[in-house]
């Protein structure tokens, strides 16, 4: 099958970039499925919060992207609504969402001082010193984490997770919130759209290896081949991405029970492979070992023979020594 060159996280900014996907998202992780968001309602706002930076004659340039980003209006008000995709557990992600959103109020803040500077009506010394009038609003910038790993989430939900703060001067510690959705536990939220729900779905269960599930609630369901390349994102399978995109460009739906039968056939297939590969080298570690080779001589014989590397080699010559 054709391997696709095509980045995990560039298929899920586009999935979720659908308003349809991203309000329904954000009503079951922040709402219990309350249908706050209206996907009429939404659009693209930038994603790159990057900002310019002075201080004490200091100036540095600062990057922030953010994977997407959407605006929503209440009357003449709007609120930011922003999303980070993450595959691995990051034990810094609150802080790395509060600098996200800091960076997200200043960029706005600029925009309006930088109007404010060209109109010039200001009211007193004061605005005129902070480049905003007493009037001006920042609008809120609401984040979510969604972590699609397969091991629990072990990591801190808030800035106060990740601080060693003395008991006496905790309620003077400014805390900062992270909203995070996990997909493994997720299976309680209510999904409106039947393609989140899906890919949900379905992740959840390969993640929990409950196949049986899949085989009585999909058996004979069909999906658009768009979600199989979403799931094969989320569970990190590129088998599962070139099998859905191969079906794409073939017209054609995807089987999920009979796509993961196939898969877990390569994958024994690839196992048998693996294991005759290593019963080989084994059998030439022993080999150098019977003819008083040292280990040093066997490690480098092995590196030649398997095309493997030194690290590789080492470790099969700890293991059959």
């Amino acid at each position: 099958m054709k391997q696709n060159k095509i980045k995990p996280d560039t298929i899920l900014k586009n999935f979720w970039r659908d308003n349809h996907h991203f309000a329904d998202l954000f009503n079951a992780a922040l709402f219990d499925g309350e249908q706050v968001l209206n996907p009429a309602d939404l659009s693209e706002a930038d994603t790159d919060v990057s900002s310019f930076l002075k201080f004490n004659g200091h100036a540095e340039t600062v990057q922030k992207v953010l994977d997407v980003v959407k605006k929503t209006a209440y009357g003449i008000d709007f609120v930011i609504w922003g999303l980070e995709n993450q595959a691995k557990i990051h034990y810094a992600m609150p802080l790395r969402h509060m600098i996200g959103d800091g960076f997200s109020y200043l960029k706005e803040y600029q925009e309006i001082a930088a109007k404010n500077r060209k109109d010039k009506n200001f009211a007193s010394s004061d605005e005129f010193l902070s480049n905003m009038k007493k009037t001006d609003r920042l609008h809120p910038m609401i984040s979510l984490c969604v972590y699609y790993g397969e091991n629990p989430w072990d990591g801190p939900l808030c800035l106060m997770d990740m601080l060693e703060v003395p008991e006496k001067i905790k309620p003077l510690v400014a805390d900062y919130k992270m909203n995070l959705l996990e997909l493994r536990t997720s299976g309680s939220l209510q999904f409106h759209n039947q393609d989140v729900n899906t890919v949900f779905d379905i992740s959840r269960s390969i993640y929990e290896r409950d196949y049986n599930k899949i085989n009585t609630v999909y058996k004979d369901r069909l999906i658009a081949s768009e979600l199989g390349v979403v799931i094969g994102a989320i569970t990190q399978s590129q088998e599962l991405i070139d099998h859905a995109l191969e079906l794409e460009q073939k017209g054609g739906q995807v089987n999920m029970c009979s796509a993961l039968e196939e898969l877990k056939m390569e994958g024994k297939q690839e196992g048998k492979k693996e294991g005759l590969q290593e019963g080989m080298i084994a059998g030439t570690i022993k080999t150098c070992k019977k003819f008083k080779l040292d280990q040093k001589a066997a490690i480098k014989n092995v590196m030649e023979e398997f095309s493997l590397s030194e690290e590789d080699a080492v470790n099969y010559v700890k293991k059959y020594w």
